[in-house]
Order: C-alpha cells, then structure tokens, then sequence
C-alpha cells in the first residue's frame, strides 16, 4: 500500500535486531554540524551507547569555529576513521548539508540515519528503527520516524512531543512533517529516491522531503508512538518544538504571513521535477492540490476537499481550514 502504515504488533519484533544477531545490517549514520560544540559531546556518547553496534558516523560540518572539529576530531581519534569520517559541508545550509551526505556516493550502508549535533538519542533507537525496516522488502522505499522527549537545555525533562494518531500518507505529507529528521531512519530504496532528486533540489526541510518523497512514491512510513531521541530545546535550535502555546501562535502568525503557502509553493515545485516516480494516485492528488490551492474561493475549498489533504490533529486541520479560507495554504 502506498504511503502505507505498517505497525510493529508486538514486542517479539523488536527482539529481531541485537548486537548478538549473527550478522548485523550496517547503519550510516548522517551527522551536520554547525557550531555544535556545546551539546555534541552528549550526541556522540549516545551514538557510541546504542545497542545495534554496527554503523558508521559521516559528519559533515559547515564551517564552524567553535570547537567543533575539535570534539569531532577527538573521537575520531578514539574510533578511527572507518567508524567516524568527517568532512566539510557545502556551507549553504543545514538542509543542503544533509542532503549532501544522502547523496554522497561514497556513503554505502544498508541503512541511514540522520542525526543533529545537540539530540540525545535513546539506547534503543537503532535497533528499534532495524526492528521495522527489516520487515519491509528491500525493493520497496521505508521510511522510519517517530515521537521525541522535549529536553530542556540540560537534558531536563519537558514532555513528549505531539502524538500524531492517523496513518502516515502522501495526503498528509503535502500540508504536513510529522517526523523530526532526528528520528528518522530509511532504507537504500528511500536513499535512491533522494539521490534520484539530487543533493540541490529546492526544498523547505530534508526530513519534510524525505517524507513527501518516500510516502508519494510507493514507499511505506512508519511513526513510532515511542519516543526514541532526546529533543532538545535551547535558544540555538534551528528548528524547535511546536507544542506549546507559543509555538502555534508563532504558527498562526507564520500562516497569516504566508510562510505557509510559500513553504507549500516549495514542494509543489519540487515534487513537480520528479512527477514521473510519483505513483498515478499521488500524481492525480499532487494536481488536484496544486490545482486547487490557486482557485477561487468555491474552487479553492471544493479541490482541496477532493484532494483528500489532512493534518494529524483536529486544532491542525482547523488551522488548515483557516488556511484554505485566507488562500494561505
């Protein structure tokens, strides 16, 4: 099922990937960074503590000047170079960065991973994302994501961030990201669909076109109710929570400003460039929304209701409504 939901029934599934396996799959993990050295320490320890022992660091780092290369290059020296390879970033952004590691030729794994400099990834997390993706045919693009625990920045603990109850789909992915790039983790065929669109490709998040791509091209998508990453907030994020009161009314300032129709005009844009890999019923969705979100108004809220689009909340698809109205989506 395209942009299918494939839940992991039980526990026994989880119990499929352990460092004791007999031949474990190999993780590549995608780490940028960017003037990270006040949290980068926590981020690597928890990647040396996960239980699947089998992956390999690529960090890419963009130009910092504050002790990054040094903390990277400090573990590298614990690790050596086959189990932490660095490199420079293509300084154009932390969106451009990741991308460029996706795309990244010489990065071969069985699996990726993106990782942000200043998380806390749980123990389990790897193997958590292994225990899913290895149920899934390796022809078939996978894609991983899940919950987080908000942290303060001194790894105190604020809450969970929002719990996204409806199945992943291309008709949500169009209006909404319900996976952090920090909880993410795909297979080669999801990998072949990113380098298909290229590390330069106009888009608003990686983690948002990873999403988009995986779930509009035949892909399945898994969100994992348990949080498996440490979030954390402080005033460096470059993208934080949304959940608190403050969050959605910077939200709503953002719609009523447009940010949220020009961020749609992005995608649309992009998913256009590669239309062909989209499957007949996403490309079908893809028009009747591009189509729509530039009608009159009866046009306008008829289309997108045609389209099927939605968001993961009932306040989210109030805001959507809203949007719909002003001829902001």
């Amino acid at each position: 099922m395209a942009g299918g939901y494939r839940p992991i029934k039980n526990d026994k599934q989880l119990k499929t990937v352990t460092p004791s396996s007999a031949s474990l799959p190999t993780v590549a993990i995608l780490l940028c960074t960017m003037q990270g050295s006040d949290y980068l320490r926590e981020q690597l320890d928890s990647i040396l503590h996960q239980t699947h022992s089998n992956w390999i660091t690529w960090a890419s780092d963009d130009g910092s000047d504050d002790g990054t290369h040094s903390i990277l290059a400090e573990y590298q020296g614990q690790l050596g170079k086959s189990r932490l390879a660095i490199s420079p970033g293509p300084a154009d952004g932390y969106v451009a960065n990741f991308l460029s590691l996706v795309c990244n030729p010489d990065i071969t794994a069985d699996y990726y991973a993106y990782a942000d400099q200043d998380d806390i990834w749980e123990k389990d997390k790897l193997a958590w994302a292994l225990a899913w993706l290895q149920t899934i045919p390796d022809e078939i693009p996978a894609l991983y994501c899940g919950r987080t625990r908000n942290v303060d920045a001194n790894n105190r603990y604020l809450g969970l961030s929002t719990l996204f109850p409806r199945p992943p789909g291309f008709s949500n992915a169009l209006v909404q990201n319900i996976g952090g790039g920090n909880t993410m983790v795909f297979n080669n065929a999801a990998r072949d669909l990113l380098c298909s669109a290229g590390p330069q490709i106009p888009v608003v998040a990686h983690d948002w076109w990873t999403y988009l791509l995986v779930s509009g091209c035949g892909g399945m998508v898994f969100y994992d109710m348990r949080p498996t990453v440490r979030y954390r907030q402080h005033n460096g994020n470059l993208v934080g929570t949304n959940t608190s009161w403050a969050g959605r009314m910077r939200r709503a300032w953002l719609l009523l400003h447009g940010r949220f129709r020009n961020w749609n005009s992005i995608n649309v844009a992009a998913l256009q460039s590669i239309r062909s890999q989209l499957t007949p019923e996403n490309q079908c969705t893809l028009d009747q929304f591009s189509k729509a979100r530039n009608s009159g108004f009866f046009a306008r809220m008829e289309g997108l209701a045609e389209s099927g689009i939605y968001r993961q909340t009932r306040l989210g698809n109030l805001g959507l409504v809203a949007a719909a109205i002003l001829k902001k989506i």
